[in-house]
């Protein structure tokens, strides 16, 4: 309906969508909403979930498998088919279980993070969710609003509009009502608001054209990946190609082996299959799906909420936070100490001029403007609104034009040196106005002075002015009146909290828009003293490769604009993995450019939607507990990996071997899916174990060259155990092939088992311990093992019972493998460990 929308003006609009410009009713909005969600593109949850549970099975690998069982049961072999299909059930119900759960986790989140919008309802202003607007309705938005439609401006204010994420272009662009050409580009359509971009500055009220999968925003989406890949799921995409790759090759060999034994083809080809499915790391997605989505619940209880879950890994690896003072280190209240004029002397007229220009402001809500607004006052002046320029980063000033019985006023407040630099007068203490020349050096000082006490200092200034059209080329000649000091307390807990970041190896570097002294005087009540000091100004002069140089030993960055933001977070990543914490519109450019982007629940619209983490609470604390969480995370993640990696390269070169030596299959494909089953019992509750203190202390890195490493040392380990299973059973006790099967099929499901209790820990398997329900299934997957040779299904599975002595050979060589497995994981990882110290 929206098409080429921006050549009509609004009252065409406004008619052919049945609406005023005081927006729709409860009712109507209701009734369009209704009409929407009838759509087809919804689906049910009964839906969702079938898709989920063919997922499970949608892998080359498994549908190879399938076919070759169904091809085997129009051969007569039924009984065979009945079980690995039962096999196959059970395990992909398993996977669907967990990832349903892990998936509900990720939509609580989701709808903890719904973004709000202004809209006119019954001609009164109120807050919606986003997905609740429909075309008709009328919006409001100011300074750090998300656009969330294709919108056509009715009123604009300065109203200046970020498009890089259509567009590309990082300025912001200025917005107007009014008519463009059909054939306007897309950038230069100054009339409208689109899906997806934010407000930099200024106000405007427009009314929605087209919403969902009619906006711009949506076409360009599903035309183009939006998604980027992060560091671990690159590493977790190549480990498992890599697995495939070499599992596919050894299938393929034992397969050409059993036909050159004169095995049958069907039978052959299905234990290939059988072992590839078995081998293969095709929970390696759930795992990590689950594993993060446990870590975001966890999360979430510690006030963390968890947007982007691929991100929880990188939160693991931060060894480095750099954060704003205010709020985060410090209370984020902000107390009104003084307002004074130029002499430094209480003032109530300045005072009075400052609440005004706090009160008739109408941009984004900000800590100074509701405590100027608190303040004690008994007004004389009674002024009426007459205009307002916003507030914008460039100019660093909000400017209220009033009209008064004494005649109209301009009042201006905002950084002290872009304050300063538009007046040419100062009001002295008796009302008297004097050029600001005479004492130009004398307010400077007042206003360092201020900072090295540790204050809070923004100036203020007027002039009496006629003009009735008010914008910011009228911000000159002005009379500066004095300054507003404020004050924000340490944050109580502060310096514990920084003292536990240190612990995590998490080093704290403070960035700010604020002047140098009152960022020195903060940093030296939270421990940092004599802490080195780069300006924004000394910034501007350096070339990035010598900032990328410098920050390493720079811990203060104080009057930086918003983009050295940015530039700062892209220098320091040279040398650290990053995590910034912001909440305002000047934050967003560092919170993308950052590894890990940290905003709060309060922050503007467009810095919670940068943010890959949303905190619940503003506190150092809560960001170390997100650190351990996803630390946590990586570590089980990784234990699933590297518990994979020796298995699959062991195991499948035993039985490369086993099949050169052997007249027979040495596990039939049924029991290869049955171990499979039953090694997966404990791995699907990996995500819950616990993680030794110890494993917390370090960022967690992606390493693929220890974990090859790891692939081949425990994988030459445990193809040793499997080598001496198979000479002692074939050519010591000269077992026949269903026994030799059943004494494989428990010896390696018992060794796969007892792995995963070694490898979760750096330390001795027994000086650990692991999670309540991975204890638990192992053990139910320990006693299934055991029992099933003496049941009554055991000869479909074509198990037997061992007889006494060749059990307790089993149970001497498995021994043995878990103490060798132990000692030999002690010495690789201290050794790896020792020799990353070193090279650190």
């Amino acid at each position: 309906m929206g098409t080429e929308f921006w050549q009509y003006d609004i009252t065409f609009w406004l008619q052919k969508l049945n609406s005023t410009t005081d927006g729709l009713s409860s009712v109507e909005a209701r009734q369009r909403l209704s009409k929407r969600k009838k759509l087809p593109h919804t689906s049910s949850p009964f839906r969702q979930d079938l898709k989920l549970f063919i997922r499970q099975y949608q892998s080359p690998l498994m549908l190879l498998l399938l076919v070759a069982v169904m091809l085997s049961a129009v051969l007569g072999d039924t009984s065979d088919v009945i079980i690995i299909l039962f096999i196959l059930l059970s395990t992909g119900s398993l996977s669907f279980w967990q990832e349903r759960n892990a998936g509900r986790v990720v939509e609580k989140l989701k709808s903890l993070l719904e973004i709000k919008v202004t809209v006119i309802r019954d001609g009164a202003i109120v807050e919606v969710e986003s997905a609740q607007i429909t075309p008709g309705d009328v919006l409001l938005f100011k300074a750090g609003q998300r656009i969330p439609a294709d919108c056509l401006l009715i009123e604009a204010n300065l109203l200046q509009v970020n498009e890089s994420s259509l567009t590309g272009e990082s300025f912001p662009v200025t917005k107007d009502p009014g008519v463009v050409a059909a054939k306007t580009s897309l950038a230069n359509r100054s009339n409208c608001l689109w899906q997806g971009s934010s407000v930099v500055s200024g106000s405007g009220k427009a009314i929605v054209i087209a919403t969902d999968e009619d906006t711009i925003f949506s076409s360009i989406a599903q035309s183009a990946s939006l998604t980027v890949e992060t560091g671990f799921e690159k590493g977790i995409r190549n480990f498992g190609l890599l697995l495939m790759r070499v599992t596919l090759a050894l299938s393929l060999f034992i397969l050409l082996v059993n036909l050159l034994h004169h095995n049958s083809l069907m039978e052959s080809a299905l234990f290939a299959l059988a072992l590839a499915v078995g081998m293969a790391p095709e929970l390696l997605p759930a795992i990590n799906t689950i594993a993060m989505s446990a870590g975001a619940k966890r999360m979430l209880a510690k006030k963390v909420v968890v947007k982007k879950l691929a991100s929880i890994q990188n939160l693991g690896e931060i060894d480095l936070l750099c954060t704003d003072k205010t709020g985060t280190l410090t209370e984020g209240v902000i107390v009104v100490a003084d307002i004074v004029n130029g002499m430094g002397v209480s003032d109530n007229y300045v005072r009075e001029l400052a609440y005004w220009n706090a009160f008739f402001e109408s941009g984004y809500t900000n800590p100074i403007d509701e405590a100027l607004k608190n303040m004690a006052l008994q007004p004389t002046l009674q002024p009426q609104k007459t205009g307002e320029v916003p507030y914008d980063f460039n100019r660093k000033r909000l400017s209220i034009a009033v009209s008064t019985s004494q005649g109209g006023l301009l009042i201006t407040k905002g950084s002290f040196t872009e304050t300063l630099s538009i007046c040419t007068q100062l009001r002295t203490e008796q009302g008297a106005l004097v050029p600001v020349t005479d004492f130009h050096e004398a307010l400077v000082n007042r206003y360092e002075q201020f900072g090295s006490d540790g204050y809070r200092c923004i100036a203020l200034c007027y002039k009496i002015t006629a003009d009735t059209i008010i914008d910011k080329s009228m911000e000159s000649d002005m009379i500066f009146a004095g300054f507003i000091v404020m004050h924000d307390p340490v944050k109580t807990g502060v310096l514990q909290a920084i003292d536990r970041l240190h612990k995590l190896q998490i080093n704290l570097k403070i960035i700010t828009g604020d002047n140098r002294h009152v960022a020195a005087a903060l940093a030296k009540k939270i421990g940092m003293n004599n802490a080195q000091v780069l300006t924004g100004e000394e910034m501007s002069k350096l070339s990035f490769e010598d900032l990328a140089q410098k920050v390493k030993k720079i811990s203060l960055f104080a009057e930086v604009a918003p983009q050295q933001k940015e530039q700062l977070i892209r220098a320091l990543r040279q040398t650290y993995t990053v995590a910034y914490m912001g909440d305002g519109i000047n934050d967003v450019g560092a919170l993308v450019a950052a590894d890990v982007g940290l905003s709060v629940d309060n922050a503007v619209d467009v810095a919670r939607d940068a943010a890959d983490f949303v905190l619940l609470e503003r506190s150092l604390s809560v960001i170390a507990n997100g650190v351990v969480e996803g630390r946590k995370t990586f570590a089980n993640t990784l234990k699933y990996i590297y518990i994979n990696t020796g298995a699959t390269f062991g195991n499948m070169f035993s039985v490369a071997a086993a099949s050169l030596l052997l007249p027979f299959l040495p596990m039939l494909p049924k029991q290869i899916l049955m171990t499979n089953f039953i090694t997966d019992l404990p791995y699907l509750s990996v995500s819950s174990d616990n993680v030794d203190a110890e494993q917390l202390k370090k960022p967690g890195k992606w390493n693929m060259k220890l974990i090859r490493n790891y692939m081949f040392v425990f994988g030459f380990h445990s193809t040793l155990f499997d080598l001496v299973t198979f000479l002692t059973l074939f050519y010591g006790f000269k077992v026949s092939e269903s026994v030799f099967q059943t004494g494989w099929f428990t010896e390696s499901i018992l060794t796969e088992l007892f792995i995963l209790f070694i490898i979760r820990t750096y330390k001795n398997f027994f000086k650990s311990r692991p999670g309540r329900m991975l204890f638990i299934l192992s053990l139910l997957g320990l006693g299934l093992t055991l029992v099933l040779p003496y049941t009554p299904i055991a000869h479909t599975l074509g198990l037997v019972p061992l007889p006494p002595l060749i059990a307790l050979t089993l149970f001497v060589i498995v021994l043995l493998y878990v103490l060798t497995a132990d000692a030999l994981k002690i010495l690789f990882f201290r050794y790896h460990l020792k020799k990353k110290t070193v090279s650190d």
